[in-house]
């Protein structure tokens, strides 16, 4: 399963999700995201650091940092992403940096409050929660500067694909729109990401059509060009070379999930 789920950059707004099987391409947004193994192994690349997590151990990714994640088969993950609105000091003291480690460890009574997080919760109470996760974190981090001018223009490119993957959104036009060279851009984000952009752009647009094919009765040929496939066949084959299964396939597969 691939996860989906709006990122919360908006004040006193957090995104929860749990499930199974959790995989996402590298990405890249402006909020907190704390990620929980809850049974079994999720190996996360943050920043070119590779980690594994399982027993309950945690991760915090920072905002605007690159990251990918893989979950080991049938592990079921937390996911909590939050608004870097709702800790405001902690952003101050971290203000242009980066942990050398995201991860860390959460007690018992902390990760309990998290998977039960529910829309009664006061904006004070969360707020205490999410200072007190990110104390916990503070605690054994150490911090180095962060590469602002590198990360925005990275944040950028995937925001390009984001808001455009369902047309046209070649690396041309790419360039064109941001001003800044087809070559340079290139080397850029295949450096950093490990991929080239074709490469990240199919894989985006093969994420939200397994999100349609699991949530909506779509027909497979609609989902392909609500994803920005021109044609039916590019998309199974596409599809099948990422996944390893046809999308009716992925479609009938029993995937316990929750949302």
């Amino acid at each position: 399963m691939l996860y989906q789920a709006q990122h919360s950059t908006i004040a006193n707004k957090v995104t929860f999700e749990s499930g199974i099987d959790l995989v996402f391409p590298t990405h890249i947004h402006n909020s907190f995201e704390i990620i929980i193994a809850i049974q079994g192994e999720i190996d996360i690349t943050i920043s070119n650091n590779k980690y594994t997590i399982s027993n309950n151990e945690c991760v915090l990714v920072f905002p605007n940092q690159l990251h990918e994640i893989k979950a080991k088969p049938h592990a079921r993950h937390a996911i909590l992403i939050f608004s870097p609105q709702l800790v405001k000091e902690f952003c101050k003291k971290t203000e242009a940096h980066i942990p050398k480690s995201n991860k860390f460890c959460l007690n018992s009574f902390y990760l309990d409050k998290i998977i039960r997080l529910n829309s009664n919760m006061t904006t004070v109470q969360l707020k205490g929660l999410l200072y007190t996760i990110c104390g916990e974190f503070d605690k054994n981090a150490d911090y180095i500067k962060f590469n602002s001018d590198k990360h925005n223009l990275l944040f950028k490119i995937f925001n390009f694909v984001s808001e455009n993957y369902k047309k046209s959104c070649s690396l041309d036009k790419l360039s064109k729109e941001i001003n800044y060279s087809y070559v340079y851009l290139s080397k850029l984000f295949s450096k950093h990401t490990g991929i080239s952009y074709t490469e990240y752009v199919c894989r985006f647009r093969i994420n939200e059509a397994c999100y349609l094919l699991k949530n909506t009765n779509h027909t497979v040929l609609d989902i392909a060009y609500e994803c920005g496939f021109d044609c039916l066949r590019s998309f199974n084959r596409s599809f099948k070379s990422i996944t390893g299964i046809s999308p009716t396939k992925y479609r009938n597969q029993k995937i316990i999930a929750t949302f």
